[in-house]
């Protein structure tokens, strides 16, 4: 599905790139089928390494953060028509105030660091990022006004003063919760249990969501190779601190569930939401092996001389592996004969 940006506000340079005219055609289906191509295939035309912090390597990330730009415009999502029991679903789901404020969130914390950075290319890049946070924000605003589902008003929000930490947080944040959706969008998808024409409609947003962990994994590192060896420490100390704060984000949002503060939002929702995106009831261990098999699919498009996204992919695998010891410790206590 392409459909041109929205009328969010931009900078000139976070207009689509050229090859795309989108405010002045209707785009065909040829059109809408090589953009959707555009956006999960793409290589570098220099060949070579890309040494890491490089300006090749540079060069290539904002490349292809541009070249796979998918032009679609959320006014004109045309959202299905839902059966009773199919729009109790969707609208049942704990997720469309966070999501909404999150992208919100999202979108600021990215212009904000975009505007602090010195090298054009990056600059450029992360702030087109932000602006396609932006209209992640009204396609998601669309989808509720479309299906009937009420938001509770935005709480203010506040920038950090230090916008590298502000895209710290949120890059490393997308890269939790992209991973853990790639996987509940499949098992919604093989499940049946929204219909397909609606899974269809959300696709574009999901795989542009790997786009954008693809640049931050990208800027990650160009950055650190960049730095000196104390900056790199203080950096180093930062990243962990990112990490921390991410951590006791998720606890401290699930305690606040738990005592039915909070009822309406769930942060930890792509971690926890198998049940609510399928009627099949799917083990953690199996769940992790569909998030490891789309993320990997998600990114096989993409020029392997990129860097991934592997922290999160990692824990995932550590997470199954001991996973599988403890479920054959408990079955092999279950088979041992009973003692009188």
């Amino acid at each position: 599905m392409v459909i041109p940006p929205s009328s969010s506000p931009a900078s000139p340079s976070l207009e689509p790139p050229d090859q795309v005219s989108p405010d002045l055609i209707s785009p065909t289906g040829a059109e809408i089928d090589a953009a959707d191509r555009r956006a999960r295939e793409w290589v570098f035309q220099a060949s070579g390494a890309l040494p890491i912090g490089s300006d090749s390597h540079r060069d290539a990330s904002c490349r292809m953060f541009s070249d796979t730009f998918n032009p679609y415009k959320p006014s004109i999502i045309a959202w299905p028509k839902l059966e009773p029991d199919a729009l109790q679903r969707l609208t049942s789901l704990p997720i469309w105030d966070i999501a909404v404020r999150t992208e919100t969130k999202a979108r600021a914390r990215m212009l904000a660091y975009a505007a602090s950075v010195d090298d054009p290319a990056w600059r450029e890049a992360i702030g087109r990022n932000g602006w396609e946070e932006g209209r992640h924000k009204e396609v998601l605003s669309n989808l509720v006004a479309s299906y009937g589902i009420s938001l509770a008003p935005e709480p203010p929000d506040r920038l950090p003063d230090d916008p590298e930490w502000g895209y710290l947080v949120t890059g490393y944040s997308e890269c939790i919760d992209s991973f853990f959706a790639f996987g509940l969008f499949e098992v919604a998808r093989r499940s049946g249990y929204f219909p397909a024409a609606l899974v269809d409609t959300f696709e574009p947003v999901i795989q542009e969501e790997a786009r954008h962990i693809l640049l931050f994994a990208n800027w990650l590192a160009w950055h650190r190779k960049r730095l000196g060896v104390w900056a790199r420490i203080r950096f180093e100390f930062r990243v962990a601190r990112a990490w921390a704060f991410l951590a006791w984000e998720r606890i401290g949002l699930a305690r606040t569930m738990e005592g039915g503060e909070q009822p309406a939002t769930d942060n930890n929702f792509t971690l926890t939401g198998s049940k609510a995106v399928s009627d099949v009831d799917i083990s953690p261990l199996a769940l992790m092996a569909v998030c490891l098999s789309e993320n990997e699919r998600r990114f096989a498009g993409y020029d392997p001389r990129l860097l991934r996204p592997t922290t999160t992919p990692a824990l995932a695998r550590l997470a199954a592996r001991v996973g599988r010891l403890f479920w054959r410790g408990a079955a092999a206590e279950a088979m041992k004969p009973a003692t009188s």
